[in-house]
């Protein structure tokens, strides 16, 4: 079935005796023994497994293309979970323009137990120079999250198979319905289920899905059951919700997005345009293979500094000045003041989540804000 199909359809794992169309929230936190002391019902607890969790991780696993997925409560707790999992003295390849909260994560929560190395991502042979006797896993993201580089992820993918690693792919940003990494080879993909996936700014998730099923993936499913760190029901079940517009959502972004983009890379106090659907984009080509569409998130450069940059999204009426992406509604942030003092994004850089709205709205709001 093509995407918008297994949209709707996937999330539908079982029959009820009231005949739902929809599968009805399940708040239990156990479930029912049979004579034999079994669970017939195909659940035990919760926090191991629950109908509505089970429904999120089947439509995820098969809109990737992958073997199975582990539901979270957060994209962070998603990634620490893979890096958990990790023996410790581990070596891990991560790219330079890396999510903040994963990076923080990396240097601060597994300082004294794995080993990073971060990168540029974009250069595959820059990857493959990296590689040491204690190297296990290559971490790309990609478009990467604020400067949009895409990775080339059948490059790495080949760097990763030739040298026994693991590749595993944060692809937020592009949604499980514009990329998907695991047909480039990727062995683990990560989305943070918050963004694209939740779409409307109202819950919190993180997903992992994974190609087979490896000593490495039984031992993330055991972080995940024996550490709890679940959606509850409810949040399985809007997420289930919103999955069934999500490929329609995305090509208004995408439309969105390119528009935007193209009429700010015009605006005479535009100093750059970060977005991989235009031409100029360093890794254009490389996108345009492996993404069939290019999103609705950008970043720009406003000339004039930092002092300019946080005029623009103190001026904006429509777009909302907050952290987060993906939603239907525009958000726009000055990234800099977020990541904090030894952040590497430009001063005077703007990450912008472009929504569903009119897009004619949206450019005159960016054309007042710039003056």
């Amino acid at each position: 079935m093509k995407p918008e199909t297994l949209a709707i359809h996937s999330g539908n794992l079982y029959k009820t005796d009231t005949g739902d169309v929809t599968p009805p929230i399940n708040l239990s936190t156990t479930f029912l023994r049979n004579e034999e002391g079994g669970y017939s019902g195909g659940h035990m607890y919760s926090r191991v497994s629950n109908p509505n969790r089970s429904a999120l991780e089947a439509v995820l696993s098969e809109l990737e293309g992958g073997l199975e997925a582990c539901a979270f409560s957060s994209g962070n707790t998603a990634g620490m979970s893979l890096f958990q999992a990790l023996k410790p003295g581990s070596h891990i390849i991560a790219p330079d323009d890396m999510y903040w909260g994963f990076k923080k994560q990396l240097q601060s929560i597994f300082a004294d137990t794995l080993e990073i190395d971060f990168i540029d991502l974009t250069q595959p042979a820059l990857a493959e120079q990296h590689i040491k006797e204690n190297t296990v896993m290559i971490w790309v993201e990609t478009p990467s999250n604020p400067l949009l580089k895409v990775t080339d992820l059948k490059a790495i993918s080949a760097i990763a198979k030739k040298h026994g690693l693991v590749l595993a792919c944060d692809s937020t940003f592009a949604s499980p319905c514009l990329q998907n990494p695991i047909s480039w080879g990727a062995d683990i993909v990560m989305h943070s289920s918050t963004k694209y996936i939740g779409g409307h700014s109202d819950v919190l998730g993180g997903v992992l899905i994974t190609a087979a099923k490896t000593e490495l993936w039984e031992k993330i499913r055991n972080v995940q059951q024996i550490g709890g760190a679940v959606p509850s029901p409810f949040d399985c079940f809007l997420l289930l919700r919103s999955i069934k517009t999500l490929p329609y959502r995305m090509r208004g972004h995408s439309t969105n997005g390119m528009a935007l983009a193209r009429h700010l890379q015009q605006h005479p106090k535009v100093e750059a345009v970060y977005y991989p659907g235009l031409p100029e984009h360093p890794q254009h080509d490389v996108a345009r293979e492996q993404m069939t569409d290019f999103g609705g998130m950008l970043s720009i450069l406003v000339k004039g500094g930092a002092t300019e940059a946080r005029k623009v999204v103190n001026t904006v009426k429509i777009f909302a000045q907050a952290t987060s992406l993906g939603g239907v509604e525009s958000l726009i942030e000055h990234r800099a003041s977020v990541e904090g003092p030894d952040t590497k994004t430009p001063q005077n850089l703007i990450r912008i989540s472009v929504g569903l709205e009119h897009i004619d709205d949206l450019i005159a709001d960016f054309d007042q804000a710039l003056g």
